[in-house]
């Protein structure tokens, strides 16, 4: 049963500046490159019925290419860090897709998103991370100039599901070229 879930694919050599960044943390297990993503939409352990079911849903979406601009650096996780992110500025062409990306999910029977969308690029996974440290390290590394790329596709990503940060396989992909 493929663990799956949809996004936007980061442009290689965006994906080596953000790995320029790896590092100094302790307690951070840092994503390869390869497996940076925006994530628009989880979908979670679904049977192959409903897998083919949803490729062939996403074909429906008729959407133009879009900018999408990385700016910044930030953690979730409030008091217990959990994650280092990249920030995305959250567009409106970005937010029409996902919420169309949601509305075709529940239409199908899945559950709300639980967490209201805010689009990122998870950086490092953090275990034991103490606020100080994410703190020292985000005022070091935070800021980098703001990167910038042109969404000409979202894809369907398959993910193991005992293991976070990938690796992540295209299973396909979708055109905006409307």
């Amino acid at each position: 049963m493929p663990r799956l879930f949809t996004g936007l694919e980061i442009p290689a050599e965006i994906g080596q500046t953000l790995s320029g960044l790896r590092g100094g943390l302790p307690g951070a297990r840092w994503i390869d490159p390869e497996n940076y993503h925006v994530t628009l939409r989880f979908i979670g352990d679904i049977d192959g019925v409903a897998a083919n079911e949803i490729a062939s849903l996403l074909v429906r979406i008729n959407r133009k290419p879009f900018e999408v601009a990385l700016q910044g650096l930030s953690s979730f996780g409030g008091k217990k860090p959990r994650a280092v992110v990249a920030s995305v500025v959250p567009s409106r062409p970005l937010i029409e897709l996902q919420a169309e990306l949601e509305r075709l999910m529940q239409r199908i029977g899945l559950d709300p998103e639980g967490r209201k969308f805010t689009p990122h690029v998870t950086l490092a996974r953090l275990r034991d991370a103490s606020n100080q440290d994410v703190a020292d390290y985000l005022s070091v590394r935070g800021y980098f100039p703001t990167k910038v790329f042109t969404a000409s596709r979202f894809v369907l990503f398959s993910s193991r599901a005992s293991t976070g940060g990938g690796p992540y396989v295209v299973e396909d992909s979708y055109a905006l070229s409307a």
